[in-house]
């Protein structure tokens, strides 16, 4: 191979190669570029991010870097910079502002006017107060009725009955049976009104003096109670109150009262109420002397019975309502019937209770006033009529204090402790006439004590 041969071989060696680096070179720079401006476009910052001037420089080794103090903003000022903004800082929360209430509009001045001199006119153009005041334009009815029983049962020996239920009841009224709505057989807080009678002998009472311990004892501290006395007239001891110290305080006092003088009336002598007598003649005179006879001393026992209904009329109607009366038993003189008097105590639901002492407490002379009225002394049936006929069953009559003492005991113990039915009886036509009220007992030899009837209360128009 001739030297020109071998160069021509080894230029044509070494140019391919050297073509092909130029043809890659040229053909990988759009490559590049593109590339580039990738790169370019991923490293540009957003336009709304932090500037080069915001990012923190690294920490240094030597000391620790002073805190960054963001420019002030227009929502951010700077402590000592007065009110400049911090650029870039968010506006604070609106506080809340707390709500005031407006004041409420000024009301016009109010003028009254007597009443009708003004007319008011109706629908039709007459003045209202020019029609009959007689006609109703409105009209409302009202009814209010719901009879209450309270029924006492014992048994032969004069014990209270326990554990009956509603079915062992039938309540009758005016003969028709009557559906219960309701039953209950719980105690009852009590409002009592003792009355007190001073017109007994004043040993019967001193006796009754001496067992006002017992009687405040016998009443819970739920109760209220109230003292009336009475002879010849009738007052009120003490309001209701349930301060057994204020009642204590009130009887202790009464005991210094004395009752009225035993044997029978001074009508001669020197302490009878004839003028002188000389030879069986009256001084100064020549007639025949005059016949002196004792006078009558009034026992208002009514009076004193419907005083204290009136008043416990008045009191709270879930206390059951009791007037308990230590009395002899006599009534003289009151301006009260007896039967107005009942109708005042079957109206309002109240009982009586009666304790008889001093000459009413005797046998014998119960079974003379059973033949016939005993002449100046009254008559001494009024308390078991009134007894029987409000449910308050038999009355006590007793002489000694020990059995005074447990009568008080069982006659609020029965006051409490009673069954209480109860119905709504249908209005017969808004009347307002007696009723007759029967309670039976679906058990034999049982005694039975209620209210005999009741007046029902007239209907509101």
């Amino acid at each position: 191979m001739t030297v020109a041969q071998a160069r021509s071989r080894s230029v044509r060696t070494v140019g391919i190669p050297l073509i092909l680096l130029v043809l890659a070179v040229f053909l990988g720079v759009p490559n590049l570029q593109g590339q580039s401006q990738g790169s370019q476009s991923q490293t540009q910052a957003p336009a709304n991010s932090q500037s080069d001037q915001d990012i923190p420089d690294a920490p240094s080794t030597v000391q620790p870097p002073a805190p960054k103090i963001p420019a002030a903003t227009p929502t951010n000022p700077q402590p000592n910079q007065g009110t400049e903004p911090l650029p870039g800082a968010n506006p604070p929360a609106k506080q809340p502002q707390p709500f005031t209430e407006p004041p409420p509009p000024k009301m016009p001045p109010v003028e009254t006017v007597p009443e009708g001199s003004v007319p008011v006119h109706t629908s039709k153009g007459t003045p209202r107060n020019q029609l009959n005041p007689a006609e109703n334009l409105y009209k409302l009815r009202v009814t209010t009725n719901f009879v209450q029983i309270p029924v006492m049962v014992k048994d032969s020996e004069g014990r209270l009955v326990e554990g009956l239920l509603p079915r062992d009841f039938t309540v009758l009224e005016n003969g028709k049976p009557q559906p219960l709505t309701y039953f209950t057989s719980d105690p009852f807080q009590l409002s009592v009104a003792i009355l007190i009678d001073l017109g007994m002998s004043d040993v019967a009472v001193q006796n009754v003096n001496q067992t006002y311990a017992a009687l405040i004892g016998a009443f819970s501290p739920y109760d209220e109670v109230s003292v009336y006395t009475y002879s010849s007239t009738v007052s009120q001891a003490v309001d209701y109150t349930g301060n057994a110290k204020r009642l204590a305080g009130v009887l202790d006092s009464m005991k210094v009262v004395r009752g009225s003088s035993s044997g029978p009336p001074v009508l001669g002598g020197p302490l009878g109420p004839q003028p002188p007598m000389v030879n069986g003649m009256p001084v100064g005179t020549n007639g025949p002397p005059p016949i002196y006879t004792p006078a009558k001393t009034a026992h208002v026992l009514n009076d004193a019975i419907l005083r204290a209904a009136i008043d416990l009329s008045k009191r709270d109607p879930t206390r059951r309502k009791v007037i308990m009366v230590i009395s002899d038993g006599r009534e003289r003189g009151s301006e009260a019937g007896y039967r107005e008097v009942l109708r005042v105590l079957q109206t309002h639901d109240i009982q009586v209770k009666a304790i008889v002492l001093d000459q009413g407490a005797l046998p014998v002379y119960k079974q003379v006033e059973k033949i016939h009225h005993i002449w100046g002394q009254g008559y001494s049936d009024i308390l078991p009529k009134y007894t029987n006929a409000t449910g308050g069953g038999d009355v006590f009559t007793e002489l000694s204090r020990n059995s005074i003492e447990e009568a008080y005991a069982q006659i609020t113990s029965e006051a409490r402790n009673q069954y209480t039915l109860g119905y709504s009886p249908k209005a017969i036509g808004g009347s307002s006439a007696y009723r007759s009220i029967e309670v039976l007992v679906d058990k034999r030899g049982l005694d039975i004590y209620t209210k005999s009837g009741y007046y029902p209360v007239p209907t509101v128009h």
